[in-house]
Protein backbone atom coordinates (compact mmCIF):
# COMPACT_ATOMS: atom_id res chain seq x y z
CA UNK A 1 0.00 0.00 0.00
CA UNK A 2 1.36 3.21 -0.91
CA UNK A 3 1.83 6.26 1.72
CA UNK A 4 -0.68 7.66 -0.09
CA UNK A 5 -3.24 4.80 0.07
CA UNK A 6 -2.17 5.17 4.06
CA UNK A 7 -3.05 8.22 4.85
CA UNK A 8 -6.33 7.70 2.90
CA UNK A 9 -7.43 4.84 5.29
CA UNK A 10 -5.68 6.53 8.35
CA UNK A 11 -8.09 9.21 7.89
CA UNK A 12 -11.49 6.91 7.33
CA UNK A 13 -10.71 5.25 10.64
CA UNK A 14 -9.91 8.58 12.36
CA UNK A 15 -13.15 9.97 10.78
CA UNK A 16 -15.31 7.32 11.25
CA UNK A 17 -14.61 7.02 15.11
CA UNK A 18 -15.33 10.66 15.82
CA UNK A 19 -17.56 11.98 13.17
CA UNK A 20 -20.93 12.00 12.38
CA UNK A 21 -22.02 13.07 8.95
CA UNK A 22 -24.97 14.82 7.91
CA UNK A 23 -28.32 12.93 5.74
CA UNK A 24 -26.11 9.52 6.36
CA UNK A 25 -27.00 6.16 7.76
CA UNK A 26 -23.35 6.21 8.98
CA UNK A 27 -24.08 1.87 9.23
CA UNK A 28 -23.88 2.31 5.26
CA UNK A 29 -20.17 2.91 5.39
CA UNK A 30 -20.09 -0.71 6.64
CA UNK A 31 -20.72 -1.96 3.08
CA UNK A 32 -22.74 0.17 0.73
CA UNK A 33 -21.19 3.70 0.72
CA UNK A 34 -17.44 4.24 0.28
CA UNK A 35 -16.27 7.46 2.52
CA UNK A 36 -13.67 9.12 0.19
CA UNK A 37 -11.31 11.50 1.86
CA UNK A 38 -10.47 14.64 -0.07
CA UNK A 39 -7.08 16.11 -0.06
CA UNK A 40 -7.32 18.81 -2.52
CA UNK A 41 -10.38 20.50 -5.34
CA UNK A 42 -9.82 22.77 -7.93
CA UNK A 43 -12.22 24.27 -10.83
CA UNK A 44 -14.91 21.41 -11.28
CA UNK A 45 -12.52 18.63 -9.68
CA UNK A 46 -12.22 17.23 -6.15
CA UNK A 47 -9.14 15.18 -5.72
CA UNK A 48 -8.63 12.06 -3.65
CA UNK A 49 -5.21 11.15 -1.98
CA UNK A 50 -4.35 8.81 -4.78
CA UNK A 51 -4.82 12.39 -7.26
CA UNK A 52 -7.88 10.56 -8.41
CA UNK A 53 -10.03 13.27 -9.94
CA UNK A 54 -14.22 13.28 -9.44
CA UNK A 55 -16.25 16.06 -11.53
CA UNK A 56 -18.64 17.42 -9.03
CA UNK A 57 -21.52 17.17 -10.86
CA UNK A 58 -23.51 18.72 -7.93
CA UNK A 59 -21.58 21.71 -7.01
CA UNK A 60 -21.10 20.25 -3.05
CA UNK A 61 -24.40 20.28 -2.12
CA UNK A 62 -25.51 22.84 -4.90
CA UNK A 63 -23.46 25.56 -3.54
CA UNK A 64 -19.82 26.01 -5.92
CA UNK A 65 -21.21 28.10 -8.42
CA UNK A 66 -17.41 29.01 -9.95
CA UNK A 67 -15.53 26.15 -9.18
CA UNK A 68 -12.89 25.09 -6.01
CA UNK A 69 -10.66 27.53 -5.41
CA UNK A 70 -11.98 29.73 -7.73
CA UNK A 71 -8.61 32.23 -8.14
CA UNK A 72 -10.96 35.38 -7.64
CA UNK A 73 -12.32 34.37 -5.09
CA UNK A 74 -9.75 33.06 -3.19
CA UNK A 75 -7.67 36.60 -3.72
CA UNK A 76 -11.42 38.45 -2.21
CA UNK A 77 -10.74 36.31 0.82
CA UNK A 78 -7.57 36.83 1.34
CA UNK A 79 -7.52 40.41 1.00
CA UNK A 80 -10.17 40.81 3.94
CA UNK A 81 -8.30 38.40 5.88
CA UNK A 82 -6.10 41.15 6.28
CA UNK A 83 -8.12 43.93 7.49
CA UNK A 84 -11.32 42.00 9.38
CA UNK A 85 -12.51 38.40 10.40
CA UNK A 86 -15.16 38.91 11.77
CA UNK A 87 -17.10 41.20 14.31
CA UNK A 88 -20.43 41.78 16.84
CA UNK A 89 -22.87 42.55 14.24
CA UNK A 90 -25.27 44.25 17.01
CA UNK A 91 -24.32 47.88 17.07
CA UNK A 92 -21.44 47.57 15.05
CA UNK A 93 -21.27 47.14 10.68
CA UNK A 94 -18.73 46.90 8.25
CA UNK A 95 -18.02 47.56 5.05
CA UNK A 96 -18.37 43.69 3.23
CA UNK A 97 -21.99 43.94 4.46
CA UNK A 98 -22.56 47.39 3.15
CA UNK A 99 -21.81 46.88 -0.24
CA UNK A 100 -23.03 43.12 -0.62
CA UNK A 101 -26.52 44.39 0.65
CA UNK A 102 -27.38 47.50 -1.45
CA UNK A 103 -25.73 45.38 -4.49
CA UNK A 104 -28.61 42.95 -4.15
CA UNK A 105 -31.12 45.19 -3.36
CA UNK A 106 -29.95 47.13 -6.18
CA UNK A 107 -30.89 43.26 -8.01
CA UNK A 108 -33.85 42.76 -6.79
CA UNK A 109 -37.05 44.19 -7.30
CA UNK A 110 -38.02 47.82 -5.79
CA UNK A 111 -40.13 46.06 -2.93
CA UNK A 112 -37.29 45.32 -1.31
CA UNK A 113 -35.77 47.24 1.29
CA UNK A 114 -33.98 45.65 3.86
CA UNK A 115 -31.20 42.39 4.71
CA UNK A 116 -31.50 40.57 7.66
CA UNK A 117 -28.74 38.18 7.77
CA UNK A 118 -28.07 34.31 8.87
CA UNK A 119 -25.99 31.65 8.30
CA UNK A 120 -27.31 28.70 6.30
CA UNK A 121 -30.45 28.35 4.48
CA UNK A 122 -32.88 26.21 7.54
CA UNK A 123 -32.07 29.62 9.74
CA UNK A 124 -33.10 31.83 6.56
CA UNK A 125 -36.57 29.61 6.77
CA UNK A 126 -36.67 30.10 10.69
CA UNK A 127 -36.13 34.02 10.06
CA UNK A 128 -38.73 34.00 7.79
CA UNK A 129 -41.46 32.44 9.41
CA UNK A 130 -40.55 34.19 12.30
CA UNK A 131 -40.69 37.31 10.83
CA UNK A 132 -43.78 37.09 8.92
CA UNK A 133 -45.86 35.64 12.27
CA UNK A 134 -44.13 38.38 14.47
CA UNK A 135 -45.31 41.03 11.69
CA UNK A 136 -48.82 39.48 11.85
CA UNK A 137 -48.76 39.93 15.98
CA UNK A 138 -47.66 43.57 15.71
CA UNK A 139 -50.59 44.08 13.47
CA UNK A 140 -53.01 42.58 15.70
CA UNK A 141 -54.00 39.17 13.96
CA UNK A 142 -54.26 35.67 15.96
CA UNK A 143 -52.70 33.63 12.56
CA UNK A 144 -51.17 30.28 13.86
CA UNK A 145 -50.85 28.43 10.56
CA UNK A 146 -48.30 28.30 7.49
CA UNK A 147 -49.13 26.95 3.70
CA UNK A 148 -46.41 24.58 1.74
CA UNK A 149 -46.46 22.70 -0.64
CA UNK A 150 -46.99 18.57 -1.00
CA UNK A 151 -43.37 17.25 -1.36
CA UNK A 152 -41.77 20.78 0.27
CA UNK A 153 -38.47 20.75 1.71
CA UNK A 154 -36.97 23.85 3.41
CA UNK A 155 -34.44 22.66 5.39
CA UNK A 156 -34.09 20.77 8.83
CA UNK A 157 -33.95 22.95 12.17
CA UNK A 158 -38.03 22.60 13.60
CA UNK A 159 -39.93 25.91 12.08
CA UNK A 160 -38.65 24.66 8.58
CA UNK A 161 -39.36 20.82 8.87
CA UNK A 162 -42.95 22.40 10.23
CA UNK A 163 -42.96 23.62 6.28
CA UNK A 164 -41.75 20.70 4.61
CA UNK A 165 -43.46 17.22 3.10
CA UNK A 166 -40.64 15.10 3.03
CA UNK A 167 -41.72 12.39 4.55
CA UNK A 168 -38.10 11.25 5.85
CA UNK A 169 -37.28 14.35 7.13
CA UNK A 170 -40.11 15.08 9.01
CA UNK A 171 -41.88 11.98 10.34
CA UNK A 172 -40.19 11.37 13.58
CA UNK A 173 -40.75 15.26 14.28
CA UNK A 174 -44.56 15.16 13.97
CA UNK A 175 -45.18 15.99 17.54
CA UNK A 176 -43.35 18.95 17.55
CA UNK A 177 -43.66 20.95 14.70
CA UNK A 178 -45.93 23.67 13.67
CA UNK A 179 -49.38 23.89 12.23
CA UNK A 180 -48.98 23.67 8.29
CA UNK A 181 -51.56 23.31 5.76
CA UNK A 182 -50.51 22.05 2.25
CA UNK A 183 -51.32 22.38 -1.04
CA UNK A 184 -51.19 19.84 -3.56
CA UNK A 185 -48.00 19.86 -5.38
CA UNK A 186 -48.29 21.71 -9.20
CA UNK A 187 -46.07 20.34 -11.88
CA UNK A 188 -44.63 21.66 -15.54
CA UNK A 189 -47.93 20.86 -17.05
CA UNK A 190 -50.65 20.58 -14.58
CA UNK A 191 -51.87 23.01 -11.70
CA UNK A 192 -55.68 23.58 -12.23
CA UNK A 193 -55.80 21.39 -8.91
CA UNK A 194 -52.97 22.80 -7.39
CA UNK A 195 -54.91 25.77 -7.18
CA UNK A 196 -57.99 24.54 -6.39
CA UNK A 197 -56.38 22.88 -3.41
CA UNK A 198 -54.93 26.46 -2.50
CA UNK A 199 -58.12 28.28 -2.90
CA UNK A 200 -60.14 25.63 -0.76
CA UNK A 201 -57.41 26.16 2.00
CA UNK A 202 -57.82 29.93 1.68
CA UNK A 203 -61.35 29.55 2.32
CA UNK A 204 -61.73 26.91 4.78
CA UNK A 205 -58.80 28.69 7.37
CA UNK A 206 -59.59 32.12 6.40
CA UNK A 207 -57.71 34.57 9.42
CA UNK A 208 -55.85 31.73 10.14
CA UNK A 209 -52.94 31.52 7.64
CA UNK A 210 -49.68 33.59 8.39
CA UNK A 211 -47.48 33.02 5.39
CA UNK A 212 -47.18 30.69 2.33
CA UNK A 213 -43.57 28.90 1.71
CA UNK A 214 -42.35 27.67 -1.62
CA UNK A 215 -39.21 27.17 -3.37
CA UNK A 216 -40.37 28.58 -6.67
CA UNK A 217 -40.16 26.82 -10.18
CA UNK A 218 -38.54 23.75 -8.76
CA UNK A 219 -38.96 21.59 -5.60
CA UNK A 220 -35.20 20.69 -5.16
CA UNK A 221 -35.09 18.25 -2.09
CA UNK A 222 -38.15 17.23 -3.52
CA UNK A 223 -36.83 14.91 -6.07
CA UNK A 224 -36.51 18.20 -8.39
CA UNK A 225 -40.05 18.72 -9.10
CA UNK A 226 -40.49 21.43 -11.67
CA UNK A 227 -43.18 23.08 -12.68
CA UNK A 228 -44.92 26.19 -14.13
CA UNK A 229 -44.24 29.80 -13.17
CA UNK A 230 -47.74 30.36 -14.21
CA UNK A 231 -49.05 28.26 -10.85
CA UNK A 232 -46.48 30.54 -8.89
CA UNK A 233 -47.89 34.03 -10.34
CA UNK A 234 -51.54 32.96 -9.45
CA UNK A 235 -50.79 31.00 -6.17
CA UNK A 236 -49.01 34.46 -4.94
CA UNK A 237 -51.40 36.64 -6.36
CA UNK A 238 -54.62 34.66 -4.15
CA UNK A 239 -52.33 34.60 -1.18
CA UNK A 240 -51.42 38.39 -1.06
CA UNK A 241 -54.52 39.72 -2.23
CA UNK A 242 -55.98 37.41 1.07
CA UNK A 243 -53.46 39.08 3.38
CA UNK A 244 -51.37 36.02 3.73
CA UNK A 245 -47.57 36.53 2.94
CA UNK A 246 -45.52 34.95 1.14
CA UNK A 247 -42.16 33.57 1.43
CA UNK A 248 -39.75 32.43 -1.40
CA UNK A 249 -37.25 30.12 -0.44
CA UNK A 250 -34.74 30.91 -3.44
CA UNK A 251 -31.61 28.41 -1.38
CA UNK A 252 -31.15 26.28 -3.87
CA UNK A 253 -32.69 27.96 -6.77
CA UNK A 254 -31.38 31.39 -6.65
CA UNK A 255 -28.18 32.99 -8.43
CA UNK A 256 -29.13 31.41 -11.39
CA UNK A 257 -29.42 28.07 -10.66
CA UNK A 258 -32.83 28.06 -12.98
CA UNK A 259 -31.57 30.42 -15.42
CA UNK A 260 -32.12 34.27 -14.51
CA UNK A 261 -30.62 35.52 -11.19
CA UNK A 262 -33.37 34.75 -9.32
CA UNK A 263 -36.07 32.27 -9.59
CA UNK A 264 -38.86 34.97 -8.85
CA UNK A 265 -38.16 36.75 -12.00
CA UNK A 266 -39.86 33.93 -14.03
CA UNK A 267 -43.39 34.18 -12.34
CA UNK A 268 -44.12 37.84 -12.38
CA UNK A 269 -45.03 38.30 -9.07
CA UNK A 270 -42.60 39.76 -6.07
CA UNK A 271 -42.55 37.97 -2.36
CA UNK A 272 -42.60 39.56 1.07
CA UNK A 273 -39.71 37.80 1.86
CA UNK A 274 -37.13 36.27 -0.17
CA UNK A 275 -34.49 33.72 1.50
CA UNK A 276 -30.93 33.28 -0.37
CA UNK A 277 -27.71 31.04 0.62
CA UNK A 278 -25.88 28.35 -0.45
CA UNK A 279 -24.70 29.90 -3.91
CA UNK A 280 -24.33 33.30 -2.49
CA UNK A 281 -20.65 32.81 -1.30
CA UNK A 282 -19.90 30.80 -4.11
CA UNK A 283 -19.39 27.56 -2.16
CA UNK A 284 -17.03 29.19 0.25
CA UNK A 285 -18.39 30.00 3.96
CA UNK A 286 -21.97 29.61 5.00
CA UNK A 287 -24.04 32.93 4.72
CA UNK A 288 -27.77 33.14 4.23
CA UNK A 289 -30.12 36.32 3.85
CA UNK A 290 -33.44 37.08 3.82
CA UNK A 291 -34.67 40.15 2.31
CA UNK A 292 -38.26 41.57 2.60
CA UNK A 293 -39.68 44.84 2.53
CA UNK A 294 -39.45 48.40 3.98
CA UNK A 295 -43.20 48.30 5.00
CA UNK A 296 -42.19 44.85 7.06
CA UNK A 297 -39.75 46.43 8.51
CA UNK A 298 -41.37 49.43 9.81
CA UNK A 299 -43.48 47.11 11.81
CA UNK A 300 -40.84 46.39 13.92
CA UNK A 301 -39.54 50.27 14.51
CA UNK A 302 -40.79 51.81 17.34
CA UNK A 303 -39.04 52.71 20.74
CA UNK A 304 -37.74 50.07 22.96
CA UNK A 305 -40.32 50.22 25.46
CA UNK A 306 -43.45 48.87 22.34
CA UNK A 307 -41.01 45.66 22.72
CA UNK A 308 -41.32 44.80 18.79
CA UNK A 309 -37.67 44.45 18.41
CA UNK A 310 -37.48 41.73 15.85
CA UNK A 311 -35.14 39.47 18.65
CA UNK A 312 -33.17 36.79 16.46
CA UNK A 313 -29.64 36.67 16.28
CA UNK A 314 -26.55 33.95 15.21
CA UNK A 315 -23.09 34.87 16.50
CA UNK A 316 -21.52 34.86 13.68
CA UNK A 317 -24.22 36.84 11.38
CA UNK A 318 -22.77 39.51 8.72
CA UNK A 319 -19.29 37.54 9.09
CA UNK A 320 -17.02 39.45 6.73
CA UNK A 321 -14.68 37.03 5.23
CA UNK A 322 -18.36 35.31 3.82
CA UNK A 323 -19.30 38.37 2.62
CA UNK A 324 -16.31 39.21 1.20
CA UNK A 325 -17.07 35.81 -0.59
CA UNK A 326 -20.31 37.56 -1.66
CA UNK A 327 -19.49 39.95 -3.45
CA UNK A 328 -16.73 37.85 -5.36
CA UNK A 329 -19.66 36.22 -6.89
CA UNK A 330 -21.65 39.17 -7.79
CA UNK A 331 -18.54 40.69 -9.31
CA UNK A 332 -18.32 37.12 -11.61
CA UNK A 333 -21.85 37.86 -12.30
CA UNK A 334 -21.50 41.51 -13.07
CA UNK A 335 -18.22 40.39 -15.46
CA UNK A 336 -18.85 37.18 -17.27
CA UNK A 337 -22.49 37.83 -18.67
CA UNK A 338 -23.04 34.37 -16.60
CA UNK A 339 -26.99 34.24 -17.25
CA UNK A 340 -26.24 34.03 -20.63
CA UNK A 341 -23.39 31.65 -20.81
CA UNK A 342 -25.34 28.99 -18.78
CA UNK A 343 -28.34 29.41 -21.05
CA UNK A 344 -25.96 27.85 -23.38
CA UNK A 345 -24.56 25.75 -21.61
CA UNK A 346 -27.79 24.35 -20.30
CA UNK A 347 -28.92 23.76 -23.97
CA UNK A 348 -25.91 21.84 -24.88
CA UNK A 349 -26.39 19.65 -21.64
CA UNK A 350 -29.93 19.36 -22.53
CA UNK A 351 -29.40 18.23 -25.68
CA UNK A 352 -27.02 15.57 -24.79
CA UNK A 353 -29.29 14.04 -22.39
CA UNK A 354 -31.53 13.39 -25.34
CA UNK A 355 -29.67 10.29 -25.80
CA UNK A 356 -30.24 8.91 -22.22
CA UNK A 357 -34.09 8.03 -23.54
CA UNK A 358 -33.06 5.02 -25.17
CA UNK A 359 -33.42 3.00 -21.73
CA UNK A 360 -36.59 2.70 -21.17
CA UNK A 361 -36.58 3.04 -17.42
CA UNK A 362 -35.67 6.72 -17.66
CA UNK A 363 -38.57 8.74 -17.17
CA UNK A 364 -39.62 12.11 -16.78
CA UNK A 365 -36.20 13.85 -18.37
CA UNK A 366 -36.23 17.31 -17.23
CA UNK A 367 -34.90 20.74 -17.04
CA UNK A 368 -34.72 24.47 -15.62
CA UNK A 369 -31.46 26.04 -16.67
CA UNK A 370 -28.89 24.51 -14.44
CA UNK A 371 -30.61 21.83 -13.12
CA UNK A 372 -31.09 18.57 -14.99
CA UNK A 373 -33.14 15.62 -13.61
CA UNK A 374 -34.47 11.85 -14.65
CA UNK A 375 -36.06 9.10 -12.53
CA UNK A 376 -35.21 5.75 -12.80
CA UNK A 377 -38.62 3.40 -12.92
CA UNK A 378 -39.35 0.15 -12.44
CA UNK A 379 -37.06 -0.65 -9.55
CA UNK A 380 -39.29 -0.63 -6.86
CA UNK A 381 -37.83 -1.32 -3.95
CA UNK A 382 -33.97 -1.47 -5.20
CA UNK A 383 -31.36 1.49 -4.75
CA UNK A 384 -30.74 2.14 -7.79
CA UNK A 385 -29.87 5.68 -6.73
CA UNK A 386 -27.29 4.57 -4.27
CA UNK A 387 -26.02 2.14 -7.32
CA UNK A 388 -25.95 5.50 -9.60
CA UNK A 389 -23.50 7.09 -6.67
CA UNK A 390 -21.44 4.03 -6.77
CA UNK A 391 -21.00 3.75 -9.65
CA UNK A 392 -20.53 7.08 -10.67
CA UNK A 393 -17.69 7.10 -8.38
CA UNK A 394 -15.70 4.63 -10.57
CA UNK A 395 -16.27 7.02 -13.68
CA UNK A 396 -14.70 9.89 -11.52
CA UNK A 397 -18.24 11.44 -11.32
CA UNK A 398 -20.06 12.82 -8.11
CA UNK A 399 -22.97 12.38 -7.97
CA UNK A 400 -25.88 12.26 -5.22
CA UNK A 401 -28.86 10.94 -6.38
CA UNK A 402 -32.22 11.26 -4.38
CA UNK A 403 -33.59 8.13 -3.84
CA UNK A 404 -33.80 6.56 -7.12
CA UNK A 405 -34.42 10.60 -9.10
CA UNK A 406 -30.70 11.64 -10.93
CA UNK A 407 -29.91 15.18 -11.02
CA UNK A 408 -26.96 17.02 -12.20
CA UNK A 409 -26.72 20.57 -10.86
CA UNK A 410 -23.03 21.66 -11.57
CA UNK A 411 -20.68 24.60 -11.45
CA UNK A 412 -21.43 26.94 -13.74
CA UNK A 413 -17.61 26.88 -15.37
CA UNK A 414 -18.37 23.21 -16.70
CA UNK A 415 -16.71 22.77 -20.11
CA UNK A 416 -19.31 21.28 -23.21
CA UNK A 417 -16.27 18.48 -22.96
CA UNK A 418 -16.85 17.46 -18.83
CA UNK A 419 -20.39 17.78 -19.92
CA UNK A 420 -20.50 15.54 -22.45
CA UNK A 421 -18.55 13.08 -20.28
CA UNK A 422 -20.90 13.22 -17.57
CA UNK A 423 -23.60 12.07 -20.45
CA UNK A 424 -21.31 9.29 -21.74
CA UNK A 425 -20.74 7.99 -18.58
CA UNK A 426 -24.39 7.80 -17.07
CA UNK A 427 -25.08 6.32 -20.42
CA UNK A 428 -22.27 3.45 -19.43
CA UNK A 429 -23.80 3.58 -15.73
CA UNK A 430 -27.58 2.69 -16.74
CA UNK A 431 -26.69 0.06 -19.52
CA UNK A 432 -25.39 -2.07 -16.93
CA UNK A 433 -29.52 -1.88 -15.42
CA UNK A 434 -30.66 -3.60 -18.89
CA UNK A 435 -32.20 -7.06 -18.18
Amino acid sequence: MTTKATESVKLKELDLSSIWHPCTQMHDHEANIPLIPIKRAQGVYLYDFDDKAYLDCISSWWVNLFGHCNPYINAKIKEQLESLEHIIFAGFTHKPIIDLSRRLLGLLDSKFGKCFYADNGSSAVEVALKMAFHASVIQGEKKTKFLCLENAYHGETIGALSVGDVGIYTQVYQPLLLQTLKVKAPSKEDFAESLESLEALLESHKGEIVAFVLEPLVQCAGNMNMYSAQFVQEAVKMCQEAGIYVIFDEIAVGFGRTGSLFAYEQCGVVPDFLCLSKGITGGYLPLSVVVTSDAVYRLFYAPYSQHKAFLHSHSYTGNALACACANAVLDIFERENVIAKNAILSNFIWEKLQNLRIFEYVQNLRHRGMIFAFDLVGFEGERKGLEVFNKGLKYGLLLRPLGNTIYLMPPYILTKEQANYIVESLASILKSFAR
